[in-house]
């Protein structure tokens, strides 16, 4: 049998035919018509009023603060349960990133103690430049009491929507709950452009300052003048091509991965396996279905079921392991970190692709359920 992946791309005839279509034309990169029209497309669907597409997630969380003006000595508040790239991108700029821990109803950032921190923060007089938090595995953060601790100091909030497109919180759509709104469309996310990102924000000014500072900050002369450093995060024509054919598609991928959702909740309702929680307060787009393994209850680790499934041929893996468990951020302070602790210990992620079939998520639960038996 193939092996089963933990989110594969999924592409279809609409990417193929604007790929082409970008292709034949000769516009390759950098830039171009499809590039325009996926971040007007992208801006509407995400209910923002501007856009910038990139070459990464990471590049746009790293102009996100560059555009805020985080510098060296300057802390950030991260969510701690996240990939690498949320508090890689605080280092680039010279400032630390400090660990919030998650909430155990949502596994996201956990906004009493962001708001704890905060206060902390305020009494020492020293507030952070920005605040990142992180919508998990396809859920929103609980935007409400996170905004209202941030607008109290007046500190920035980053949206990392990277896993999120497609999900909302309370009826708005994730990315649009921050001052500052970061995607990615590596080859695993919900949609792809094999590589890319994109930064989005209601405040014009701030994705202009994006668009020049991601074009390597070139001034308007004939010849080539910089009078400020810039980078080289641009997306090419043909990459954008293949988001807005992928952007159509969205709202299947996000029923198709839900679905997945749903199937494994009602397969593997088993003592000692628990589901990501959904929020009430939002609805995920199922990029990746997450379970907790309670070793005494099912008779089985996560190790167990991940080792398994991988001498199958079935990929799974662990939720995030904690940043501040990271070795590169050791030295970094962190308030709570319990939650994520156990989550990392106890979690694991099983396969979601929206391209995943009826027979191949059914062996996927059979096997799991096989290792508790």
């Amino acid at each position: 049998m193939s092996r089963i992946y933990l989110s594969p791309p999924h592409m279809g005839d609409q990417e193929r035919t604007l790929l082409l279509e970008a292709f034949d034309s000769n516009w390759i990169a950098p830039l171009g018509p499809h590039v325009d029209a996926f971040e007007r497309e992208f801006a509407a669907k995400t209910g923002v009023a501007n856009a910038a597409a990139l070459s990464s997630g990471t590049g746009a969380l790293h102009l996100a603060l560059t555009i805020l003006r985080v510098g060296a000595g300057d802390e950030v508040l991260v969510s701690t349960l996240t990939f690498a790239a949320t508090a890689n991108a605080v280092t680039y700029v010279g400032a630390q990133p400090v660990f919030i821990d998650s909430d155990r109803s949502s596994w996201n950032i956990n906004p009493s103690l962001l708001a704890e921190e905060l206060a902390a923060c305020a009494k020492r007089g020293k507030l952070p430049k920005a605040v990142i938090a992180v919508d998990l595995y396809g859920q929103c953060a609980d935007y409400d009491p996170i905004r209202e601790a941030c607008g109290r100091y007046e500190v920035p909030l980053i949206e990392d929507a990277a896993e999120a497109l497609g999900g909302s919180y309370k009826g708005k759509p994730a990315g649009s709950l921050g001052s500052m709104g970061v995607f990615s469309f590596n080859g695993n996310k919900i949609i792809t452009t094999s590589g890319g990102g994109m930064l989005v924000s209601d405040r014009k000014e701030w994705i202009d300052r994006a668009r020049f500072l991601s074009t390597q900050a070139r001034d308007p002369a004939p010849h080539y003048e910089h009078s400020h450093i810039g980078f080289n995060y641009r997306m090419s024509n043909l990459l954008a091509a293949v988001g807005r054919g992928q952007l159509r598609v969205l709202e299947e991928r996000v029923a198709q991965r839900r679905s997945n959702n749903a199937f494994y909740r009602e397969a593997l309702d088993l003592p000692g396996l628990e589901f990501m929680p959904e929020a009430s307060f939002g609805r995920s787009n199922g990029w990746l279905t997450c379970l907790t393994v309670d070793p005494a209850r099912f008779g089985a680790g996560r190790e167990d079921i991940r080792l398994h499934l991988e001498k199958l041929d079935i990929e799974s893996r662990p939720v995030w392991k904690p940043m501040h468990l990271q070795p590169v951020f050791k030295e970094c302070r962190v308030r709570g970190g319990e939650v994520a602790n156990e989550l990392f210990d106890r979690g694991l992620c099983l396969p979601s692709g929206s391209s995943l079939t009826a027979e191949q998520r059914a062996r996927v639960a059979m096997e799991v359920r096989r290792v508790g038996a």
